[in-house]
């Protein structure tokens, strides 16, 4: 418990540190790892050859068998304990070309949609936003060839959320 406390002071002096800074909107990677490793939080990492990239996952969320309407809807992978009690989903799909500020102001326009924001994940454009009547918070990655990928993160009022699905969000990178 002293472990995890020790990392959510830490993720929140980081988010403040940020905010004081002029390119608040950048995040990384390497900046999640030593918080994860003083929680002692475990996972891997999941490549998604669909879009050439990789994510870190906790432990514990294991991938779902998708139907195929489920991947006729876009979705590429879909992760969950067995409790049922968090998930993470993984959509690719079309936005038709739209630019990221295109997406943002779309985003925007969603009933229930807030803090929508533009940043930089990893040095990919990001568009990330929260529902909290779905209880859920969403990055989305536009890509050159005018799709988006979107990652879904539930739940978003659980106890260390920002810490644990800001990890996941800020794990996407190249696959190698």
């Amino acid at each position: 418990m002293k472990k995890l406390l020790c990392a959510v002071l830490m993720i929140c002096l980081l988010i403040s540190s940020a905010a004081m800074a002029e390119s608040v909107n950048s995040l990384s990677w390497e900046t999640f790892v030593p918080v994860l490793e003083a929680a002692d939080l475990n996972g891997e990492f999941h490549t998604f050859n669909e879009v050439s990239v990789k994510m870190w996952l906790p432990e514990g969320l294991n991938p779902v068998e998708l139907s195929e309407e489920d991947k006729a809807k876009g979705i590429i992978a879909y992760f969950m304990p067995d409790d049922k009690s968090a998930a993470v989903s993984v959509v690719y799909t079309n936005v038709n070309g739209m630019s990221t500020e295109e997406y943002a102001e779309a985003v925007k326009g969603i009933e229930g949609t807030t803090e929508v924001e533009i940043v930089t994940v990893n040095g990919f454009p990001c568009v990330t936003y929260k529902m909290p009547e779905k209880d859920v918070v969403c990055a989305g990655f536009i890509t050159e060839s005018g799709y988006v990928l979107e990652i879904t993160c539930f739940p978003a009022s659980a106890e260390h959320a920002d810490v644990l699905w800001g990890a996941v969000v800020c794990s996407i990178q190249n696959a190698e």
